[in-house]
Parts: structure tokens; C-alpha cells; sequence
């Protein structure tokens, strides 16, 4: 018999004390929220030593353990027994199981549990479900409530045209009409400048490279380009697809400026101590934006530094990112491996998943080292170093940009829209291409080309998001990875093995780099870029809906895509560092599985929803080879997965919709009308 604890080291059992003949035990029930793996115990009715153990006592009670878990007929390969016999002896003799998460006493090194008696996963849905319903039945019911849950919330009165927002919000059925937390912090900071002072830095920021402005004017929107010295390859599409957001209601809002990103890239960062103590930046731009930027603006970096460097002044003068400076040079020069070691480390965070995406949760202050990881801190295009107004289709942490909805959400295009129609124009609830969820094949599905930063500095790529994933999903070598999953027989009673994860990959993964973009800017150039990553031929979006799964990756900054995967019949898991307009009303384990910027995790987000892969049951030499695969499917975790499904497209036919979009940036602009006044308290609105 081959116990399922093997992996690819001799196990190692924890070392315990014997006068009071104590058994540890992992538990991994909150390996879900990245604690520390902690352990309960168990203790014998007879807790004087057995003195008759002498100094070999320590291996007696090794062979003691091996020949209980003999005994008990841990979940391995039986040649002597069904399996469905042997899960009946199961359900007979399941009383010794200890009542904590494991079976095998494993010292705490970071392994994955031998067995699981309650997978996280399940707890996670649950919880976030719950979260979920009661934010949708806490929503204000009329006018009054919604001014009242205002003042509750940001201890002031709502903007003047609030009850006209209100009744557009109420025509169109909108289901969240009090979450808007993530708006309000993103203006906070112009609260701190006068209303001239905001007009006048509006303009000025829309004579940026890559600025552009939309304008109301007498109840008309347009869109401006007041930069033509700069030949941008972008065309305002950002501004065309705000103005557009703004058509229906742009008669009832007062004249004002909107500067709005041509980039995906966020623009504005602002020294934190030019936050905590204004005096010690201009206050009065009325010299103009070079005054306020020390000179002229360059619209790339060139030899001026890097997004990191700039991004780090963010952070407090204590905090360890403003006392190192790692990315003067680069670490990874002769190193293209992922900075997220690929070696077998089992529950430290292979089994360990996250609540929500790492928008709100790392912290590169105080874990500096972690900006190698993602994109954004190598883009070429230089940031703005003052609190200027610019409205961007994304946040990361840090930045002071405005968020606004993506003209990629708002508009129709055969790349990122689901059931769009290119010949005859026209928005279909069902996506020609899409397949009922029993044809859908059970992998993870990506497609992408090979952006997600500049080369400002050069040489870091290897490690940005979508090629760690890839190299990772690409791996074709005999490392061990640790996944666990429902015995096939007994939904209720998880397992696990060693696989490597080459066959993990063979079995889970369909994932390829279509397009190589600046091939130059990665150590070895294209050849060694192709040896890492797998590369595959361009599909097109309808191709994804042939799979279960749909990995969402940032790119140069958000994905676009991630709307079309909500209206689909498949799964997203998404990781990003980038908040997004909707992030206040979208549930992370409701309508999308999220995923750690580790990506570690991955294999056993599979093993649980789709079951155990033949690589896994050979791992563990088990008879259950002999059934089919539909036989072998975790039923439980299928119907849970199809549950994510379904919620994410009801939560994109009723929440997600354009007119939702439309409703955000209505609210936006009556609060930027009142921040845009020279008296604010007029702008205000009671009952």
C-alpha cells in the first residue's frame, strides 16, 4: 500500500514530547486567509509516560503511527479491495478521525496536509454570499434613506442634483445606489484645493502629452485635444467613450472640465510628504504646470527615473521602500525563473487562497520586493508629480488617479464584448460561440500577447504578471506540485498527492502568448522569450467560452476582457493589483474566483471545483483509475463552480449593464460640480 503522504522528500513527523504522550495535528480550516498554519492537540486518556519506552521510544511510536495509518487504510492505491468497497469501510470506521483538519501528524514545514476533513474553499462562498445578500438588502429603499445612508457615510450632505440622480438611478432599476465609497475616496484629496485652484489645474493638465479633456458647456459634451505637439498613438477613445457616458443627463450638470487618461497606465503620484504637509509644494498653479513640475514635461521617462522611484515617495519616509533602492539594478539579469519560487512548498501557499484580488492587500511600502512582480512600476510613460485631476479607467494603490468606467465595458467591439454581433451590429444575450456548461472543457483558458510593462528600467520583464503565469503554466519539468481534492466516492473526505507539474499543466492548462511585443526588452531577446513561454496561434474571443475556466491577467494595466467573462457561461479568476469603478459592488467568491499575484494556489482552485486529474490518482496508485472521468469528476465541486458561473452573469445582466456605467458616472459628476464651485456649501443637497 502507498500512503498518500509521499511526495518527492521523505516525510517528516514532528518531534513530540513524550511524558505527556502528545499528538499534533495541522489545521489547515483558515489556511484560506493567509495566517499562519496553527495546531490543536489531542491527548490520550493515559498521560503518565510508558517508562517501559526507554531511549527508543521516539521510533516506537513512529512504528506506532505507521502501523495506525496500516490500519485505517489511508486513501492510497489498494491492491486488495474496490474502491467502493473501501469507501464503505470508510464511512464505518470514520470514528478515530481526529476532530481537527488532518490526519497525519506532518511537522509544520510548510507541506500540504495529507488530508483535509473540510476543504476552505466551500467556507469562503459561503461567507462571501452571505456578504453579498446582505450589502444588496442594506440598499436605501427612497430618496430620504439614500440622503440619510449619505450623511452616515461621508458625514456630509449629498451634491446638489443628488434627487435628479436618484430618480435616473430609480427609472433604470439600478440595484446598489449607497455603495460608492471607492468615488468618494478618489476625490478626497480635491477637497483640499479651492475651486479655482481645481479649474485652473484641469485645464493645465489637460495641455499634457496623452490628456484629454471632456468639456460641458451649456449642457453639451465634447471632447478636447489641447496637446498637439505630442504624437500619441492612442486617439482619445477614453475621452469619446466618457462623453458618451455622459449623453443622457449632460443637460442637468453645470460647465466643467473633465481630463481624462489616454493611457491604461495610472498618471498621478504625489510625494507623500507633499500629502501630509501641503506648504512644501506649490499651492497656487496660476504660474503654470511647469512651475508646478519643475521644469518641463516629458511624456516618457528616458533617463528621469522610473514609475518605482516616483511611486515609492508615495510611502511613508519610514517604511522600507523608502529606504532601499533594489531597483537601481537589476536582480534578474542572469535569473529568468519566477521570482515566486516554483519549488514544492505545499500548504505555506499552494493550499492557501485568498478573499479578494491583491488591489487593497499587498503593501509595497513595507514589502518593496514585491514591485518586481507587476508591470506598472517599469511603464514607460512618466507620471505627474503634483495633485492634478486625471480620470483613468484604473487604480493601483498609490496613485491619485479618478476612476471612471472603461470605454472597453462601455462600448461594443468583437475583442472584448460577449455576444457582440459584427455583421449586423447588435448586442445578443448568448454568444454565438458559447456552449452549454456540460461541453465545456475543464481547464484554464488564456490567451494574450506578451505586454504588462515598459522597459523603464529595461531587463525586468521576465517577471512581470502574464510572464510569471505563463512560465509557470509553461513549466514542463518533473517538480512537484501538491494538490488536494474529494475522493471521486466520497465528496465529503479530501485527499491529496504529489504531481508534477508537468502533467498538472498538460492536464489543467491551455495557456499561450499569441503576440511577442518588444521582444528586445527581454533578457536573451525573442528566442529566449519563446524557450520560457509557451506560444500559440490568436483566437478569438469566442473562443473562450469552450472552457470552464478563464484566467483574467493585467496587462499594461486592467483587463479589459474581464466584462465579457462575467457575461459568459465560464468561470474568471482574476488577479490584479487595479481597483476599477465596480469594485465596490462586485463580491471576489460570488461572481469570480480570485487569485493570489503568486498564482500558487491555482492547481488546487482546479482540484477542488473539477476533481482529481489521472496524474494525481497515479500519484497516490489508486484503483479509481478504473473509472471514467466523468465518474471521477467532483459533482460538488462542479455544481459549485457552475454556481460562480451563473452568478457572475446575473451579476453582469443587472449590476455590470452600460446604463449601471452611465448611473456611476452621473453620481461622479455632481460631485465633481460641487468640488468644481467656488461655493462648495451651495452645492450641497438636503430634503
Amino acid at each position: 500500500m502507498t500512503s498518500t503522504a509521499n511526495t518527492d522528500k521523505p516525510t517528516r513527523f514532528r518531534q513530540v514530547a513524550l511524558p505527556r504522550a502528545r499528538l499534533e495535528y495541522t489545521d489547515v480550516e483558515n489556511a484560506s486567509g493567509g495566517d499562519a498554519l496553527h495546531t490543536t492537540t489531542m491527548r490520550p486518556k493515559r498521560r503518565e509516560p510508558m517508562r517501559w519506552m526507554g531511549h527508543n521510544s521516539g521510533y516506537i511510536f513512529i512504528a506506532c503511527v505507521f502501523l495506525l495509518f496500516m490500519r485505517a487504510g489511508f486513501y492510497a492505491g489498494n491492491n486488495h479491495r474496490k474502491d467502493d468497497a473501501y469507501a464503505e469501510d470508510y464511512k464505518a470506521d470514520g470514528s478515530w478521525l481526529p476532530m481537527t483538519s488532518t490526519l497525519l501528524p506532518f511537522s509544520t514545514d510548510g507541506r500540504a496536509p495529507a488530508s483535509v476533513k473540510e476543504h476552505p474553499i466551500p467556507k469562503l462562498m459561503e461567507e462571501a454570499e452571505a456578504k453579498f445578500r446582505q450589502k444588496l438588502a442594506g440598499q436605501s429603499k427612497t430618496l430620504k434613506a439614500a440622503v440619510a445612508e449619505y450623511r452616515k457615510r461621508y458625514k456630509r450632505d449629498p451634491p446638489r442634483g443628488f434627487d435628479g440622480w436618484w430618480k435616473f438611478a430609480q427609472k433604470h432599476r439600478v440595484k446598489l445606489v449607497d455603495d460608492y465609497d471607492g468615488l468618494v475616496a478618489d476625490l478626497a484629496p480635491f477637497w483640499e484645493l479651492s475651486g479655482e485652484e481645481l479649474r485652473r489645474r484641469a485645464v493645465q493638465v489637460g495641455e499634457l502629452p496623452s490628456i484629454d479633456l471632456v468639456r460641458i458647456k451649456d449642457g453639451k459634451a465634447s471632447t478636447l485635444k489641447l496637446n498637439h505637439d505630442f504624437d500619441d498613438s492612442e486617439v482619445s477613445a477614453r475621452a469619446n467613450g466618457f462623453r458618451a457616458m455622459l449623453s443622457k443627463f449632460a443637460h442637468t450638470l453645470p460647465d466643467m472640465d473633465f481630463p481624462i487618461n489616454a493611457k491604461a497606465e495610472g498618471r498621478v503620484l504625489v510625494p507623500w510628504e507633499h500629502r501630509k504637509y501641503p506648504n512644501l509644494t506649490l499651492q497656487d498653479s496660476s504660474a503654470g504646470v511647469e512651475a508646478m513640475l519643475n521644469g518641463p514635461f516629458q511624456p516618457d521617462w528616458g533617463n528621469h527615473g522610473t514609475v518605482w522611484e516616483a511611486w515609492r515617495r508615495t510611502c511613508d519616509p519610514t517604511s522600507a521602500a523608502r529606504r532601499v533602492f533594489a531597483s537601481l539594478r537589476n536582480s534578474f539579469t542572469h535569473q529568468i525563473r519566477n521570482y515566486f519560487s516554483s519549488s514544492p512548498v505545499g500548504a505555506g501557499s499552494d493550499f492557501r487562497f485568498v478573499t479578494t484580488t491583491s488591489a487593497s492587500t499587498i503593501d509595497f511600502c513595507e514589502r518593496p520586493y514585491e514591485h518586481y512582480t507587476q508591470g506598472h512600476f517599469f511603464s514607460d510613460w512618466r507620471t505627474i508629480l503634483a495633485l492634478y485631476p486625471v480620470f483613468s479607467p484604473a487604480r493601483a494603490k498609490g496613485f491619485l488617479d479618478i476612476k471612471i468606467p472603461s470605454h472597453y465595458y462601455y462600448g461594443s467591439t468583437k475583442r472584448y464584448t460577449y455576444g457582440w454581433d459584427a455583421i449586423n451590429l447588435e448586442l445578443k444575450e448568448v454568444d454565438d460561440m458559447d456552449v452549454p456548461w456540460e461541453q465545456k472543457i475543464d481547464k484554464i483558458f488564456w490567451r494574450g500577447a506578451t505586454t504588462g510593462g515598459g522597459s523603464h528600467p529595461p531587463g525586468f520583464s521576465p517577471q512581470y504578471q502574464r510572464h510569471r503565469f505563463l512560465r509557470m503554466a509553461s513549466d514542463k519539468s518533473d517538480t512537484n506540485r501538491t494538490v488536494t481534492f474529494a475522493h471521486p466516492q466520497s465528496s465529503k473526505y479530501y485527499v491529496s498527492a504529489p504531481v508534477p507539474v508537468a502533467h498538472l499543466n498538460k492536464e489543467t492548462m491551455d495557456t499561450a502568448f499569441v503576440k511577442a511585443v518588444s521582444p528586445e526588452s527581454y533578457p536573451g531577446g525573442l528566442k529566449a522569450l519563446m524557450e520560457s513561454h509557451r506560444f500559440g496561434d490568436s483566437v478569438p474571443l469566442g473562443k473562450h467560452w469552450s472552457y470552464k475556466y478563464l484566467i483574467d491577467l493585467d496587462g499594461m494595466s486592467y483587463s479589459g476582457r474581464f466584462m465579457a467573462f462575467l457575461a459568459s457561461d465560464s468561470v474568471p479568476i482574476k488577479a490584479t493589483v487595479y481597483e476599477e469603478y465596480f469594485s465596490d459592488w462586485i463580491q471576489p467568491w460570488v461572481h469570480f474566483i480570485p487569485l493570489s499575484s503568486s498564482y500558487r494556489e491555482i492547481y488546487n482552485i482546479h482540484a477542488y471545483f473539477s476533481g482529481p486529474t489521472r496524474s494525481a490518482l497515479e500519484a497516490l496508485n489508486s484503483t479509481l483509475l478504473e473509472l471514467t472521468p466523468q465518474r471521477r469528476r467532483n459533482t460538488e465541486g462542479d455544481r459549485r463552480l457552475r454556481r460562480i458561473a451563473r452568478a457572475g452573469k446575473q451579476w453582469k445582466k443587472t449590476i455590470g449593464r452600460t446604463i449601471d456605467m452611465e448611473v456611476y458616472v452621473y453620481r461622479l459628476a455632481i460631485e465633481w460640480a460641487r468640488l468644481w464651485s467656488d461655493d462648495r456649501g451651495s452645492m450641497s443637497f438636503s430634503l
